[in-house]
């Protein structure tokens, strides 16, 4: 009880050290001119040199200590924890599933606590579950391992596109979320090629096998780097604590709130329960749509654990060629994906520039369907994994500013959105079979499938958001405003 009133008082006495710091702030007779604009600019250029590149690294180790199983495959990670059949799959779909147990309530949690506090507190903590992989001797430790660290990871990924939905605009945010997802591509990139020096440069160190190091190694800097992270996250923009106390001016921090609310989009219901937001979510249809979207999305990029495999499966060298053979597909991912939500931002579009890469992914499928000779079938790799993640970081921006009614209702449509991707993560790992190897011909039909049906949802997407913005230019012209508009 005593708790809940320091609570309360604490939330009373934020509130009004903010509305005395409004009250100072000098009012500008060009409040919407140039300015205003400048100080905008100056704005968004100090979140992109602090909250970006501490995300970006975070995310990049986020994906790291997940995806890091698949480069110990090509070690003695199977024959050391006596993995046979599909236990291997297993391992990769577990950890889905704590994701999927943990997401929605983190997301409704963040709303209520400090993301500069939650969020690194989340990373440090998955970090030292990562780096115990080190310590498993079998399957039952590997399962139990995997499944906490799905629960540990799974408040950042929702959590930070959350936190940034509410700093960044939506002409913005494609281009920083294209940002923030090149560090899962390049994460894929680099850590082939990580794991290649510690596989060449640790084998044996200390008595242990070169994969019980790359656990650890990764595990230790990204704990480094969550630590790092208390110092540079922001709260919301209404709040007086993290980064944003010392980082922005009380002017800064009322132009950041008033540039936030003129961009949402207008007509839309306002509340800040978690049990309303969470309402508001689950009943609008564009949410399961985007859903379905993000699920085909994740599903179509079921290669992902596999693709150190699928290179194996072309006989270019060694392991070490291997491992160095699978970061250029994800390079390449990595500058479309930029390019691909710059031309989105810049446009004011998202439909067609998901679609897009979205067919090329759909090409890269059916060549390596349809030949086993191995110089097309790596440049089809090209093809699908560019055209898969380059999808990936629009259709969240679009996702983001469409479902943003309240901060409560964005935080909760985003978890929701992003839980419903994991079902993909679940699934498709058993797409692959020993049995089809190197030519995984059944597991590109299923994942070329999922991709067609992500381009036919987001035509869907594109007709319904049509809609409303004719029920809204109609509510404008009715209240005598112009209002602001989804965008398609």
């Amino acid at each position: 009880m005593n708790s809940e009133k320091m609570k309360k008082q604490n939330d009373v006495d934020a509130a009004d050290d903010f509305d005395s710091i409004a009250e100072e702030m000098p009012v500008n007779a060009d409040f919407l001119g140039e300015s205003y604009m400048a100080k905008e600019r100056e704005i968004v250029r100090k979140l992109d040199m602090t909250l970006m590149p501490i995300i970006f690294l975070l995310y990049m180790f986020n994906y790291l200590d997940r995806n890091n199983i698949a480069q110990a495959k090509l070690d003695t990670f199977e024959e050391d924890l006596n993995l046979t059949g599909s236990d291997y799959s297993t391992a990769v779909s577990i950890v889905n599933v704590g994701y999927i147990l943990m997401q929605l309530p983190n997301n409704m949690i963040i709303t209520k606590i400090r993301p500069s506090l939650y969020l690194p507190f989340w990373v440090c903590v998955w970090s030292c579950v990562s780096a115990a992989t080190a310590a498993a001797q079998n399957f039952g430790h590997l399962i139990a391992i995997r499944l906490i660290l799905g629960v540990c990871e799974a408040p950042f990924f929702p959590g930070v596109f959350y936190l940034l939905s509410c700093w960044y605009t939506r002409k913005e945010l494609a281009l920083r979320y294209a940002f923030l997802y090149s560090g899962l591509i390049l994460a894929t990139a680099f850590s082939g090629l990580l794991a290649a020096g510690i596989f060449s440069g640790m084998e044996n160190t200390l008595g242990l096998p070169a994969w019980r190091w790359l656990f650890i190694v990764e595990g230790g800097i990204s704990l480094g780097l969550g630590v790092i992270a208390l110092m540079l996250l922001p709260d919301l923009p209404t709040s007086l604590t993290g980064s944003g106390k010392w980082l922005f001016t009380a002017e800064e921090r009322r132009i950041t709130i008033d540039r936030m609310a003129r961009d949402a989009v207008s007509n839309e219901e306002d509340d800040k329960s978690i049990r309303h937001g969470l309402w508001l979510a689950v009943t609008d249809v564009k949410l399961w749509v985007f859903a379905l979207m993000m699920c085909s999305n994740q599903t179509s990029y079921g290669f992902n654990y596999f693709y150190p495999t699928i290179v194996e499966g072309f006989n270019l060298g060694t392991r070490t060629i291997t491992l160095t053979c699978t970061a250029p597909p994800y390079i390449v991912a990595a500058l479309i994906s930029y390019g691909i939500a710059w031309s989105s931002d810049r446009r004011k579009e998202r439909g067609f520039h998901i679609t897009t890469p979205v067919l090329i992914a759909i090409i890269g499928f059916i060549i390596s369907i349809a030949t086993l000779n191995i110089p097309a079938r790596y440049v089809a790799s090209f093809l699908y994994v560019a055209g898969v993640f380059g999808a990936n970081a629009v259709v969240f921006s679009w996702a983001a500013s469409t479902l943003g009614a309240t901060p409560q209702k964005k935080a909760c449509a985003m978890a929701i959105m992003n839980l419903c991707g994991q079902l993909g993560n679940i699934w498709s790992p058993y797409f692959f079979h020993d049995s089809d190897s190197p030519r995984y011909a059944r597991a590109m039909v299923l994942l070329l499938v999922f991709s067609a049906l992500q381009a036919a949802l987001c035509c869907l997407m594109k007709w319904l958001l049509a809609r409303a913005n004719k029920r809204l230019v109609q509510w404008g012209q009715t209240a005598g405003v112009e209002p602001n508009l989804y965008t398609l």
